[in-house]
């Protein structure tokens, strides 16, 4: 198959922040963490060496958002190092809320623990500033908004000019259309099988805010179903909805982020 030439992905409003956003990001659980994933197969973390050149395939393709999380494993930090000399290239999108330890998750969203860890991420990302910090949701998402401190404090965080935007990566409809309300960003699950948080699709269209998509293929479930090119269907459905600023997509193959970046851009034609 010959190797495809990369044509730059169009950047996107993300939503009234200001920032412009490549319709796809690069999501990096699989650069940390290979414990308590839900994909289809087994994969092994890459070396420094291979991270280095997906990052570099990806800005080749105009991709200028990165997705990280302290649940990601060691992804953080490994990101301080592969993105040395390269940080105003990118937008970092980062998450509070969730810690992984000891192959388990454990969560906090008390204002002690949400400033504790942008301040751990902007030392491991070696960064002044974080463009995107999201809630990291435990699925109890409309007790997080209306009883935990997180979205106060990253409210705090960002007129302290240590965070750009906030917002969250929730996991219901009701508590997604809630946090809407005090949110710059949305991140939501919606693809081919997982239709439910359309209604915060379509809040955030109406309201100006910008949407981040989780699961555009389903952690990796749609790519393998038979007929046509179910990633190309994936990315066709997703960019199908007005609201959607950019589809995180975590892959760790080159061709993989080849091919997708390529639907990404037929989708959009």
């Amino acid at each position: 198959m010959p190797e495809i030439t990369p044509s730059p992905l169009p950047l996107n409003p993300l939503g009234d922040t200001g920032m412009q956003v490549s319709a796809l990001g690069l999501g990096t659980v699989k650069l940390g963490r290979d414990q308590g994933v839900k994909y289809p197969g087994s994969f092994t973390i890459p070396d420094d060496r291979q991270a280095a050149d997906l990052i570099s395939r990806a800005r080749a393709w105009g991709i200028n958002l990165i997705d990280t999380a302290p649940a990601y494993g060691n992804s953080e930090d490994r990101l301080g190092k592969l993105l040395r000399g390269q940080r105003d290239q990118w937008l970092i999108c980062s998450k509070v809320g969730e810690e992984f330890a000891g192959g388990q998750s454990s969560f906090d969203f008390s204002a002690r623990h949400t400033r504790m860890s942008v301040e751990r991420s902007l030392r491991r990302l070696h960064t002044e500033v974080l463009d995107m910090v999201l809630v990291h949701s435990s699925g109890d998402d409309e007790r997080i908004v209306r009883e935990e401190e997180v979205l106060d404090t990253l409210q705090q965080l960002k007129r302290e000019g240590l965070v750009r935007a906030i917002g969250m990566s929730g996991k219901t409809v009701a508590g997604g259309l809630l946090a809407a309300q005090y949110s710059d960003v949305m991140m939501v699950t919606y693809n081919l099988r997982e239709r439910g948080e359309e209604a915060v699709l379509d809040y955030c269209h109406k309201n100006n805010k910008g949407v981040l998509v989780k699961k555009a293929l389903a952690s990796g479930h749609i790519a393998g179903e038979e007929g046509g090119d179910p990633v190309q269907a994936g990315m066709d459905f997703v960019f199908a909805h007005p609201a959607v600023t950019s589809a995180i997509v975590g892959t760790i193959n080159p061709a993989h982020l080849d091919h997708n970046c390529s639907c990404v851009l037929r989708a959009l034609s």
